[in-house]
């Protein structure tokens, strides 16, 4: 593609559209799944056309077997984006996102993950702790921090059974005695509480930029949970944690400021 002035407004709708025919080419007429997907953001990201977008993301993904475009049309699906009804398929959403994880989408994987062990699951989805806590295990060898970080969070409280989790609430609601983690039967968590592991995903999600992560391990490094007892850690890891909030600080100011009309 030739040099654009991208100041100049001509050039730059020039510009735009050359793109758009560029990836068509690529998409239908060469059918590179890379191109059909970006073809996707093309018609997402600059044209604002959602449904024709949401129909190249769930056919890149259909056909040619795409986990980023099916990751894509799983968010599509689970928000009603693109659709004439504009009402969300959360099993239709999950089966996208199981697909994308399916072929190695780290994020696709998150989002299966998520929607498996959440208690606040849309009611259409079954629970299932097991299966969401190895997708989200795939999504954490794949380097996902927010993945890694979720499940440090599952061996820090642990994860009971149904049955168990019904009679902690009942147990809650109307208290004679308390049932600790040490009175409860062999079996009856699905995720053991484990603080060296917890640890152990919460020092990986941090090393991937993950900062609650970071804060997470600064405490366990100031209580020695999980690890050796080490203030030097602990302040190091507070340290990066606020270093962290003060980037995304300012690039949601930036983000603000770019989107000002200029005077």
């Amino acid at each position: 593609m030739s040099s654009f002035d991208l100041k100049n407004e001509s050039e730059v709708k020039e510009y735009i559209d050359k793109l758009g025919v560029e990836y068509r080419f690529g998409c239908y007429s060469e059918k590179k799944p890379e191109v059909c997907h970006l073809l996707g953001d093309y018609l997402e990201g600059i044209r604002k056309d959602f449904e024709k977008a949401a129909k190249v993301y769930r056919s890149n993904c259909d056909d040619y077997n795409y986990g980023k475009s099916c990751l894509k049309y799983g968010n599509y699906t689970f928000l009603g984006k693109g659709r004439t009804s504009e009402k969300g398929d959360p099993a239709k959403a999950y089966s996208y996102y199981e697909k994308g994880c399916t072929l190695n989408d780290p994020d696709a994987c998150l989002h299966s993950g998520l929607l498996l062990v959440s208690k606040l699951m849309p009611k259409e989805i079954t629970r299932d702790v097991p299966k969401g806590f190895e997708l989200l295990k795939k999504s954490c060898e794949m380097n996902n921090a927010g993945a890694c970080f979720y499940l440090s969070g599952m061996y820090i409280s642990g994860v009971l059974k149904e049955e168990y989790q019904q009679a902690a609430k009942k147990a809650t609601e109307a208290p004679t005695t308390t049932t600790t983690q040490e009175q409860r039967p062999p079996g009856a968590y699905v995720v053991e509480r484990n603080m060296e592991k917890a640890f152990e995903f919460a020092y990986k999600a941090c090393e991937l930029r993950n900062m609650y992560a970071c804060a997470n391990l600064s405490q366990m490094y100031a209580k020695g949970d999980g690890t050796a007892r080490d203030e030097k850690k602990a302040e190091k890891y507070k340290k990066l944690a606020m270093e962290m909030q003060d980037e995304v600080k300012k690039q949601q100011q930036l983000t603000f400021q770019q989107g000002l009309n200029p005077t």
